[in-house]
């Protein structure tokens, strides 16, 4: 069962916080849900709907809920990752809709001892996949110090 808030496992505040809720999670896997509303980022009042690209960002989210949920469970902290590639990104919509409810599903594939991991991850609307694809994401030790290298 679930415990975590989401603004207590992600490395980010609102407004850029764009899950709902963790839903659920074990030590492979994760769900996610975001609901689409007016007040939604990125959310388009022309079109009434949230553009499907943006689901890889629900995705990444996704992800970093699992990871920092199950760190928290172990003892450790929050920590921040890296959205590093997307593999096979296919959107069976262009937009998802106001007032309708997502789910995003993770599924470690496998982790690498230096930080690297791979996941296959689905957007569904209902029961119907609306977005689906292959993430890689990188999580170093040290965040801090591997920002720092990089500058």
């Amino acid at each position: 069962m679930n415990t975590h808030t989401i603004e207590s496992i992600l490395p980010h505040t609102r407004p850029m916080i764009l899950i709902d809720e963790l839903i659920r999670y074990d030590d492979s896997s994760a769900r996610c849900g975001v609901t689409i509303t007016k007040h939604s980022n990125f959310y388009d009042q022309h079109t009434q709907s949230v553009p499907s690209h943006v689901g890889i960002e629900y995705m990444a989210q996704t992800i970093a809920a699992y990871a920092n949920a199950n760190q928290i469970d172990n003892g450790d902290d929050v920590a921040i990752g890296f959205l590093v590639s997307s593999r096979k990104y296919k959107m069976h919509t262009s937009k998802f809709k106001l007032d309708c409810t997502l789910t995003i599903d993770v599924e470690k594939l496998y982790s690498e001892p230096n930080g690297l991991s791979a996941f296959e991850c689905i957007i569904k609307n209902d029961e119907s996949v609306v977005v689906e694809a292959k993430i890689n994401v990188f999580q170093p030790q040290n965040p801090e110090q591997f920002l720092a290298e990089q500058l």
